[in-house]
């Protein structure tokens, strides 16, 4: 008689053995892997849809079933794309100590000071700690419901009694589920209280926060399917070592995904910066080595200044530090510093950086860069009133960036009379008007100065 035999298959993405693994071969995902042959030869059978849930014409949905709900901090609506929507399911990660628990709290607070009731659902800290933080941030409300609850059902439980308007729940890694195998925080525990939370988000229109944690690579901690099953996907940024954060919408499903909210962290709790535009400037004296460029965070354009240093060595090998910009873009610009422009910098130490902990990932910011390494290396100061951007090419080309109309319209505004684009041409012409707002003329032979 022949023994019946098991295929075992990957929740995530499908890899099938004939042998148990605790990782998956395929994704290489904890704790997915399970036993498919209870499954094998069911079929589903069609349920009969009630009245109530039956399909409708999309033009019979009214707009107060889309509508968004304000959450009181004008930067949060932006990145959510004006509010909260009912029923929607929403993801905030972060590193651990940026501020999610506290931007979370705040909105709790303003919701429930709205009169709305609010759940708020710790399962790592416990209610005295978390009443403790209100208290500091000024979040005290008698809509404001506290439960430090780790078991889903019990959470569900709370639900029903509270009958709460919005839901946070902190975090989704930290709560389990009876009905999944494993320990809080795995792939399998993680996607079943997501599943359900989101199930009863849809169910009863009732808008859920959940607070995500992430790894060391810095991306959301569980299964990819996470981040399939919400709405939208926002995430904190900031330096710990720094009092500025930033969120960023990755999936918007009702909103755009290119907004991006800026807050403060202070003694208080978390207060919002409407208008950053001097965050990232010095205010200091004008020296040399600095130079000021325009960089879009979503649709927000945000003057940032970037400062070079340049310094002789005897040295072999000579350094390279950068903070806030991309190490091998700056290699890059040295190179075509040298080749296009004339200035030798391969012997000395070079040391780039942003002001304010922003970082710059665009192109947009070469010329700003360029401009900063020539006026550290030159000696000259480039003064507070210009601003440059645009990205530069291997041939030395200013190429325009994207956003310019806005970049500039913004620089205006803050008072920066001479700007400077991709319609200089060339690094040379820009160096060349650099050079000439400084007061004096650019020389052409600048091999001598070294």
């Amino acid at each position: 008689m022949a023994k019946p035999t098991s295929t075992f298959k990957c929740t995530e993405c499908g890899w099938q053995s004939a042998k148990w693994a605790g990782r998956c071969g395929e994704c290489q995902q904890w704790g997915t892997v399970i036993d498919a042959t209870a499954d094998a030869g069911q079929r589903l059978t069609a349920t009969t849809v009630s009245a109530d849930r039956s399909a409708r014409p999309i033009t019979e949905v009214t707009e107060a079933d889309v509508s968004h709900w304000p959450t009181g901090i004008d930067e949060f609506d932006r990145v959510l794309g004006g509010g909260i929507v009912p029923g929607a399911a929403i993801l905030l990660s972060g590193e651990p100590g940026v501020g999610k628990s506290t931007l979370l709290l705040e909105v709790a607070a303003r919701a429930a000071k709205a009169k709305s009731r609010v759940l708020y659902v710790s399962a790592e800290e416990s209610v005295n700690q978390v009443k403790l933080r209100a208290r500091r941030t000024g979040a005290l409300s008698d809509n404001l419901f506290l439960a430090a609850e780790t078991d889903l059902g019990v959470v569900l439980g709370q639900i029903d009694a509270v009958k709460p308007e919005l839901l946070i729940v902190d975090s989704v890694q930290t709560v389990s589920s009876s009905l999944s195998d494993g320990i809080a925080g795995q792939p399998s525990q993680v996607r079943e209280v997501a599943q359900t939370l989101i199930r009863v988000a849809k169910e009863r229109g009732l808008p859920v926060l959940l607070v995500g944690h992430v790894t060391k690579d810095g991306s959301i901690a569980g299964p990819r399917l996470l981040e399939h099953l919400v709405d939208v996907v926002c995430q904190f940024e900031g330096d710990r070592h720094t009092s500025l954060r930033f969120v960023r919408a990755l999936k918007n499903r009702f909103g755009p995904t290119d907004e991006v909210g800026c807050f403060e962290m202070t003694g208080d709790g978390i207060a919002e910066v409407p208008d950053p535009s001097t965050l990232f400037l010095s205010r200091g004296i004008t020296v040399s080595g600095t130079c000021v460029t325009v960089s879009m965070e979503g649709k927000r354009a945000l003057p940032v200044e970037i400062q070079a240093l340049v310094l002789e060595t005897s040295a072999p090998n000579p350094r390279r530090v950068t903070n806030g910009v991309d190490s091998s873009r700056v290699a890059m610009l040295l190179a075509v510093l040298d080749q296009r422009a004339g200035i030798r910098l391969h012997d000395k130490d070079i040391y780039v950086s942003t002001v304010g902990g922003v970082r710059l990932n665009e192109p947009g910011a070469d010329l700003a860069i360029a401009i900063a390494l020539a006026s550290a290396a030159l000696g000259y100061a480039v003064p507070h009133s210009f601003a440059a951007f645009g990205e530069i090419s291997l041939a030395g080309e200013v190429r325009p960036v994207s956003a310019a109309r806005q970049r500039t319209s913004e620089a205006t505004r803050l008072g920066y009379r001479t700007i400077v684009d991709a319609r200089t041409g060339s690094i040379r012409e820009a160096l060349d008007v650099a050079k000439k707002s400084a007061g004096t003329p650019f020389d052409r032979e600048l091999d001598a100065v070294f």
